[in-house]
């Protein structure tokens, strides 16, 4: 492994550190993404607390959007909006240049931006069943 690839490694594992560090639970992060999400009109907001069935996370917030500019403004939304309040940026982020599915991965917190054909396809609710679940509804 080269020095340049420590480094990034190393840098990497202090950023998910300190981002996991941040005084905000995980529960705060996801109804704050939520909240992100729902300025931008991102329907059928469920909340999942899956820490006692998976490794993966503690909740996984799942939205969907009507149209592929929409999902990518949820999107953004969501990173601005946590950036502003806690200096914090998803570990990971996929599907933006797809464009039916973005996830945002947060550590505790993975976030499924769908639009409803893949939401239905995927039916994560369904998989998750035995999840607690928390549905949001939109603001005024």
């Amino acid at each position: 492994m080269t020095q340049s690839h420590l480094q990034l490694k190393n840098y990497s594992a202090q950023l998910h550190k300190n981002q996991s560090s941040s005084s905000i639970s995980p529960k705060e992060l996801a109804f704050m993404i939520a909240e992100a999400a729902d300025d931008r009109k991102a329907d059928q907001i469920v909340l999942l607390n899956v820490e006692k069935l998976s490794y993966l996370a503690d909740y996984f917030l799942i939205m969907t959007g009507f149209s592929q500019p929409q999902l990518r403004a949820i999107s953004i939304s969501i990173e601005d909006k946590i950036y502003e309040k806690f200096q914090r940026l998803p570990i990971r982020v996929e599907g933006k240049n797809e464009g039916n599915w973005i996830l945002h991965d947060y550590g505790d917190v993975i976030v499924h931006i769908f639009l409803p054909e893949a939401r239905q396809f995927y039916d994560l609710e369904a998989f998750w069943s035995g999840a607690e679940r928390t549905v949001f509804t939109s603001s005024p």
